[in-house]
């Protein structure tokens, strides 16, 4: 099930006003604080906030375990229905764009784990309720975003463009009280969703991070030597 948290702001973004009376699908949580949810394997835990950038509602969106985050430009506004799709096809297509990447497809892929990435997403809530630590890293990428939408003159138009976005961002080092030292969110994200939809163990998962690694390494080194072919001669 997804758990979205939304913060007053994207709570009013979520919700809209019928004969002067608001509706809206965002209710009240179970504890007011996340971690003191009664345990669920299966509950995957989101914050969600909104913003108006350019004239138009941008949401930032950073799961609160891996903190790994998407960001949904020229959202409509009440249409939750229309997010829950869009964020689950943004949430499956990069992880499977990331694991392509990094070589990962031989641990992570197959649509059996797809349909039960799927299948999770079928079920969802709203809450009025928010993250602090997880809302310090939203304000970060929401700073980047708006610095970056400045200089290209206008938001990403596809979802393409939006994804490469969520790479970058996914792709810094970031840190999180719940656990030791720091993460990277696109790799502690691999590591996620094999344990949770492919049923990997531990080692396995290992093996596809250390897999990771000589990928990255391999990458910088073939950048490397594209860099110092294209030196000029002295």
């Amino acid at each position: 099930m997804l758990i979205f948290n939304c913060t007053e702001a994207a709570g009013n973004f979520f919700s809209r006003v019928h004969k002067g009376k608001k509706i809206t699908p965002v209710e009240k949580p179970p504890s007011t604080v996340v971690e003191d949810d009664e345990p669920d394997e299966f509950a995957e835990q989101w914050l969600v906030h909104a913003k108006t950038v350019q004239r138009k509602h941008v949401l930032y969106v950073i799961h609160v375990q891996t903190r790994y985050c998407m960001i949904f430009a020229d959202a409509k506004k009440a249409d939750v229905a229309g997010f829950i799709q869009r964020f689950t096809e943004r949430w499956m297509n990069g992880l499977m764009r990331d694991a392509l990447h990094h070589d990962a497809l031989q641990w992570a892929g197959g649509t059996d784990m797809l349909a039960r990435i799927a299948e999770s997403c079928r079920q969802y809530k709203l809450y009025k309720r928010g993250h602090r630590s997880a809302q310090g890293h939203l304000g970060e990428i929401a700073w980047i975003f708006e610095d970056y939408a400045a200089e290209w003159g206008c938001l990403p138009p596809d979802e393409i463009m939006a994804g490469r976005f969520d790479a970058k961002m996914n792709g810094f080092i970031r840190g999180n009280k719940s656990v030791k030292g720091y993460l990277v969110p696109d790799e502690e994200m691999m590591a996620h969703w094999m344990r949770q939809y492919c049923g990997l163990d531990e080692s396995v998962i290992q093996d596809a991070r250390n897999r990771r690694d000589e990928v990255k390494r391999e990458i910088r080194e073939l950048e490397a030597a594209h860099e110092q072919q294209d030196q000029p001669l002295q």
